[in-house]
């Protein structure tokens, strides 16, 4: 983590006044978006689940909802873009990445940084536990380098006959490895940047 006056507390800061101003601008949009949900298919209008924060911290994270409810107990923790459970409207939803919107909810709480390593289901940090120590000391982010580079995650995942198999053994090694080269220079401009290429 830096320790210049972003490290010490400036990205905290600008977290929050970010996250704050983001949420009331795009409000009129998570209307929309939870009005085409609750058009197109039955049940809550986020989704949550418990993910792994900073110092292993366990806590709610939220996203509006764009699967089926009902599922069978047992499936995959990792979706592909052709997971039956996803609907019509989630998957449009998901292709330009507005489910993780209410995530800025997260982000004013403190759970979340707009910009940080993805926080993860505890059972894919524990297969990585020794790789993951440095990372748990910092927040998980809504968006980062890995985030913009595997945008297509989910397309990845459908040519591996076993996308969990490949999500945990292939790609998390390679996130892994762009979080921690993220978390040994944290920094404001390189935050703008991160977020600037997210937007774009």
């Amino acid at each position: 983590m830096s320790d210049d006056w972003y490290g010490r507390g400036g990205k905290r800061l600008m977290d929050t006044i970010v996250a704050i101003i983001a949420l009331v601008f795009l409000s009129p949009l998570m209307v929309i978006i939870t009005v085409g949900i609750k058009c197109t298919s039955k049940g809550p209008i986020f989704y949550k689940q418990q993910r792994i924060g900073q110092k292993s911290t366990p806590f709610t994270v939220y996203k509006f909802r764009s699967m089926r409810v009902n599922n069978p107990a047992k499936h995959p923790d990792v979706t592909t873009v052709s997971d039956p459970r996803i609907t019509a409207y989630g998957r449009f939803i998901r292709r330009h990445q507005l489910d993780k919107l209410p995530q800025l909810w997260n982000v004013i709480k403190g759970d979340m940084s707009l910009v940080g390593p993805k926080p993860e289901l505890e059972k894919y940090i524990q297969h990585h536990e020794r790789l993951y120590r440095s990372i748990l000391q910092v927040r998980p982010g809504m968006t980062d380098m890995a985030a913009i580079l595997f945008k297509n995650e989910s397309r990845m995942l459908a040519t591996y006959p076993d996308p969990e198999w490949a999500y945990t053994t292939v790609m998390l090694p390679k996130k892994i490895a762009l979080y921690n080269a993220y978390i040994t220079n944290i920094s404001f401009l390189k935050d703008m940047h991160i977020i600037f290429k997210t937007i774009v």
